[in-house]
């Protein structure tokens, strides 16, 4: 176990400050020297970015438009209220100790065990291979709605070829780019991140601005058939400028047909869309293994990360519900071109959006599959995912999850999938306040954050408001992948996983355990609940497999200790002689399957040894005592 560096295991232990000593391996893939991003670099920046991905562009109007401003806050305040009990418990996990590389999967398999850590880490990393393919899809579509061959739109320019050959030769060749930046290392990635950041807040304080510059203005919708095939006659939309009476017109709701699907909109369809592009909460945990301090960067980034999108998403709902009439905000989603000082500029924002939340996904999902290899939990599947470069980059897994994205590219449509991806990213949410839930339950002693804004309570809550998210999005995605993780987590438990992890369960039962032995009260003992009481003392094991199946027989729900004694001086001996052979008589007690506890004694003779038995065992009246032992 000390080879592990576990949040349990490597907790502060020098330094008045609380400075972290590095474990071995911590530094992630290539070691200490690999961890090279600042907080704003490394967690700030691809976090923002993940969290706005093309939604701030292209569903503002959406949500708005359906749902009114009034609903449209209280869906934001529901979301960020989820996502914000889970980065409690994120804050939490990051502060208790060293954090290596695989973000999410790290924290959930060394608090709830290989298994289960291994299943969900699995699930997370095909998340993020989906959510890259579906973000590249989704630049394509945004590329080809204004420069297709078959765009409609009063803006179309109508110069690349479309079909499904194309789209998958477009999606390739952004995959490329990308696979290009992640392969060469996070430090690169990173100063791509940053452009796109600058590009990204330059496009939205173009768009804010353009609400207070622009005047009221007439903007035309793209044409829609009519039922006979026929052509409507052409149709406008109003940007008012700041005006009470919109406001006032688009504080309720007015659910109506959507323009893109023909799908009647519902309270819980709009709020699966926003919610579906603020899952991005772990994009900076996720790169825990090339973060100068993870314990620090991962906790102050997320906040502030979550804090700045919030602030923005409100902002903008404010100012669109002000000044845009519901029918702009139904029938144009990407109305920020229309009103904007210089479109181009938003059309930049659109598609620096979309490419960093495709390299976020693609770099963290290498991150997750190369700690998955590490701890070679799959076997020789994953054995590719274990290179890295001379710095520390793990360029195999990056190719690795490279080819399934371009697989996923086939598909050519994710619209399905993305319910899929989003209830993934749950699940993973879900882990996490489990594993926090469960280590504060279980009052282990090494599990002292120095973040302390969080409780059991909204640990509980946290897990709660995952699972329900889950099943209002897609019941169906949610349901499988419950089963999913079921059938990984059974496969890993045939396989057999690291045991030196140590499992949370062990500590929840042993407080339970000890909680309720301090209730159990002797005085109250009453003839009539009397139980039996057994020491059966057990000299050659090798031949004492029938006398332990009869004990058992006779014990009848009571109290069954197996007891050995081991002849000796303590005071003579170099080391204790017993404490080695636990493990061999709980292998017996396991071959024999009974239920029965192991307490092993050094004594100068065997009656002083029995009665040592006796006394440690915790044997009161009614006591049965077979003689099993042959010195």
């Amino acid at each position: 176990m000390a080879s592990e560096s576990s949040p349990l295991l490597a907790y502060r232990l020098l330094g008045e400050e609380g400075a972290a000593l590095p474990a071995n391996g911590a530094g992630g893939p290539g070691g200490a020297s690999a961890r090279k991003l600042s907080t704003f670099l490394g967690v700030v920046v691809p976090t923002v970015l993940s969290m706005f991905s093309i939604v701030v562009f292209l569903r503002i109007g959406f949500v708005v438009g359906h749902a009114g401003l009034l609903q449209a806050l209280a869906m934001l305040l529901v979301a960020y209220f989820i996502l914000a009990l889970t980065v409690l418990s994120v804050c939490a996990i990051a502060t208790n100790g060293a954090v290596q590389g695989g973000g999410a999967y790290f924290m959930i398999s060394r608090t709830l065990g290989p298994e289960v850590g291994g299943s969900i880490g699995l699930m997370f990393y095909l998340a993020n291979v989906c959510g890259c393919a579906v973000s590249l899809l989704g630049l394509v579509e945004s590329v080809l709605d204004v420069f297709g061959a078959d765009a409609t739109g009063p803006s179309g320019l109508q110069v690349l070829p479309q079909g499904y050959g194309w789209n998958l030769l477009y999606g390739s060749l952004l995959l490329g780019l990308v696979g290009g930046v992640c392969t060469l290392g996070a430090d690169l990635y990173a100063r791509a991140s940053f452009l796109t950041f600058l590009l990204v807040s330059g496009s939205l304080t173009s768009v804010l601005i353009s609400f207070v510059a622009v005047g009221p203005r007439n903007i035309p919708l793209t044409p829609r058939p009519g039922r006979n095939g026929s052509s409507l006659p052409p149709r406008f939309g109003h940007f008012t400028g700041f005006n009470s009476s919109t406001l006032k017109d688009n504080l309720g709701a007015g659910y109506a047909e959507d323009y893109t699907t023909g799908a009647m909109m519902n309270f819980a369809s709009v709020f699966a869309v926003l919610f579906n592009g603020c899952t991005g909460i772990m994009a900076g945990a996720n790169m825990s293994g090339e973060l100068k301090d993870p314990s620090r960067a991962i906790p102050l980034g997320t906040i502030v990360a979550v804090a700045y999108t919030l602030f923005v998403y409100v902002l903008l709902f404010f100012l669109s519900s002000c000044t845009c009439d519901r029918t702009l905000l139904q029938e144009d989603y990407g109305f920020f071109r229309a009103i904007s000082l210089w479109p181009p500029l938003v059309l930049i924002g659109i598609y620096a959006t979309a490419l960093s939340a495709s390299m976020s996904s693609l770099i963290g999902a290498s991150r997750i599959l190369h700690a998955l290899a590490r701890d070679d939990l799959f076997g020789v599947i994953l054995a590719p995912a274990k290179v890295v470069s001379q710095g520390g980059n793990p360029w195999g897994a990056v190719l690795y999850s490279w080819g399934l994205v371009q697989l996923v590219l086939l598909a050519g449509k994710l619209n399905t999938i993305a319910a899929v991806v989003t209830v993934f990213y749950l699940v993973a949410y879900a882990a996490v306040d489990l594993s926090c839930l469960s280590l504060e339950w279980a009052s282990a002693p090494n599990f002292r954050p120095t973040f302390s804004l969080f409780s059991w309570h909204t640990c509980l809550l946290g897990v709660a408001s995952c699972l329900l998210m889950m099943f209002l999005i897609s019941p169906g995605a949610a349901g499988g992948s419950l089963l999913l993780m079921g059938l990984l987590a059974a496969l890993l438990t045939a396989r057999g996983g690291p045991s030196s992890w140590g499992y949370v369960s062990q500590a929840l039962l042993f407080h339970q355990v000890r909680k309720y032995l301090l209730r159990l009260d002797v005085r109250k003992d009453h003839v009539k609940f009397w139980r039996p009481q057994l020491l059966l003392l057990v000299g050659n094991p090798r031949g004492a497999l029938p006398l332990l199946r009869l004990a058992n027989q006779l014990k009848k729900g009571g109290l069954y200790v197996l007891g050995h004694v081991t002849l000796g001086d303590l005071d003579s001996l170099p080391s204790d002689p017993v404490q080695p052979q636990y493990g061999a008589w709980l292998s017996l007690v396991d071959r024999a399957q009974v239920k029965a506890f192991v307490d092993l004694t050094l004594s100068p003779s065997v009656r002083q040894g029995a009665q040592h038995l006796l006394r440690i065992s915790g044997l009161g009246s009614g006591v049965l005592f077979p003689w099993g032992f042959r010195p």
